[in-house]
């Protein structure tokens, strides 16, 4: 059983730079209520259909990976039009989309252990996709969160820290200074990708889903070009709303050759405020 922090606060109340502040520093924000009732009944009638299959640590963990072609309201969730609208001020580039996955914790669920998803080298698990140094991923969840049905857990600041405990590579099965997260159905925590995270058992009597979609601005592409093409011809089945974030996932905006005096270089950056913190 959970005996540390329970993070309940009420999300509602923060403003653009609070969501930032929490993405950045604290590793993770909460949007409530980003899905209508009508929009959750949609996306749970689609989900139900999905064949999805066990992982390899539980038959109670039920998962789909790639659900961005199965199209209706699964797919265009891609393009949620409040989602986009708070990523283009984040980022201030271009949104590339990188994954999107289905997944049900059923009631027995023994939890996901805490880890990252961001490996600067990449992994057998994440690929290259996770050597990118900024990308965020959206979980939009279909049913209650609640301490006792699947809900998220993170380690605040763990993205931030030098010392050899936060190897990204190392995964732990619990953390005394862990945080409970738990929210309304249609809500989405967003997450940065080198936070250590995972999710509580589900000791409850209904399964909990969930949609997770990662995006990243433009320039911060993998460290190696290695990420694999999206199909063209399941590309070009996409609704229109949606296929411009199926830019290349191997986009990589960098400048090796750099040299220390550029030419017309910028005197100001909004985007590294210290000041980003407070906007509305």
């Amino acid at each position: 059983m959970h005996q540390g922090r329970i993070d309940d606060r009420d999300w509602s109340s923060l403003r653009f730079g609070q969501h930032i502040y929490q993405l950045e520093v604290e590793g993770y924000t909460v949007w409530p209520d980003l899905l209508s009732p009508d929009h959750l009944d949609r996306l749970r009638t689609e989900t139900a259909q999905l064949d999805t299959f066990a992982v390899d640590y539980s038959v109670h963990q039920q998962v789909y990976p790639r659900v961005q072609f199965v199209g209706g309201a699964i797919t265009e969730l891609i393009a949620h039009p409040p989602m986009i609208q708070f990523l283009e001020r984040l980022f201030g580039d271009e949104i590339v989309f990188m994954s999107y996955a289905y997944a049900r914790s059923e009631p027995g669920h023994p939890g996901i252990s805490i880890h990252t998803d961001g490996q600067p080298y990449g992994s057998q698990i994440f690929g290259y996709e996770g050597s990118c140094p900024c990308m965020v991923r959206a979980l939009y969840y279909l049913q209650d969160l609640t301490p006792e049905v699947a809900p998220f857990r993170v380690l605040p600041h763990s993205h931030l820290a030098m010392h050899a405990h936060a190897n990204p590579y190392l995964r732990y099965e619990s953390h005394p200074e862990e945080v409970m997260v738990t929210a309304r159905a249609g809500s989405a925590v967003l997450l940065n990708h080198r936070v250590f995270h995972g999710n509580f058992p589900n000791e409850g009597d209904y399964a909990r889903e969930l949609l997770a979609i990662a995006y990243r601005p433009a320039w911060a592409g993998p460290v190696a070009p290695e990420v694999e093409s999206w199909p063209a011809d399941e590309v070009a089945k996409l609704p229109a709303t949606v296929k411009p974030f199926f830019i290349d996932r191997n986009t990589r905006r960098w400048d090796y050759g750099g040299g220390n005096k550029p030419a017309d270089m910028a005197r100001e950056a909004p985007g590294v405020n210290p000041s980003r913190w407070e906007l509305t």
